[in-house]
């Protein structure tokens, strides 16, 4: 194994451990130490991986979102469902993320009020990290019209608008309100998808 490999496999190594220090810590109480502590290693091994704390959060997100993106990606592939499907699988796939990484998600918030506060962009910080999925989605609805699962008036632009917004107003609940499920976005997203469809999905429901 060469010494590229090994280096990026325990940076990724790293990353998971990090993650989890993260989600226990709080963005603000997690420290190099720390996190060098959870990997066994000392902070000089851990500035060979990383410049500084900042960086090891961008990309444990990173990692954390590349693996959704993986599995909406892996839907929007398949042929065998219908557009419409294909959108509702994606809802419950990141439902069932919110739900899981519920504490993830209250640290990334965290860190986002506290990037506005020093004047960052939060909003362009999670439209970057996005913009996988919102290609991924935008695709899916663009195959639907052409296959006359969606209506021609579907909007592009305004279903993808529509359904982060849903998954947005999930991560409030979940964070800010404490709640312990995400049901609303799988209600939601149902007669949303449903008042998109065209002639051909609606003969065929009927």
């Amino acid at each position: 194994m060469s010494g590229q490999v090994v280096h990026e496999k325990r940076k990724q190594e790293i990353l998971e451990k990090a993650l989890d220090v993260f989600v226990e810590e709080g963005y603000e109480d997690t420290t190099f130490q720390k996190i060098a502590e959870r990997c066994g290693i000392t902070r000089t091994i851990l500035y060979l991986y990383f410049d500084n704390k900042k960086q090891i959060f961008a990309e444990s997100i990173k990692r954390f979102l590349s693996s959704l993106e993986s599995e909406i990606a892996a839907v929007a592939r398949d042929e065998t469902v219908d557009s419409e499907e294909k959108i509702l699988k994606i809802g419950e796939i990141l439902v069932d993320a919110c739900e899981k990484e519920s504490k993830l998600l209250s640290v990334v918030m965290d860190y986002l009020l506290r990037l506005k506060a020093s004047g960052g962009n939060p909003d362009e910080k999670v439209r970057r990290r996005t913009v996988r999925m919102r290609h991924i989605l935008a695709d899916i609805v663009i195959e639907g019209k052409r296959r006359g699962d969606f209506s021609e008036a579907t909007s592009v632009k305004g279903t993808v608008e529509i359904f982060f917004a849903l998954v947005e107003a999930t991560v409030f609940r979940l964070v800010v309100l404490g709640r312990k499920e995400a049901t609303g976005l799988r209600e939601a997203l149902l007669p949303f998808v449903r008042s998109m469809r065209g002639r051909k999905e609606e003969r065929a429901k009927e």
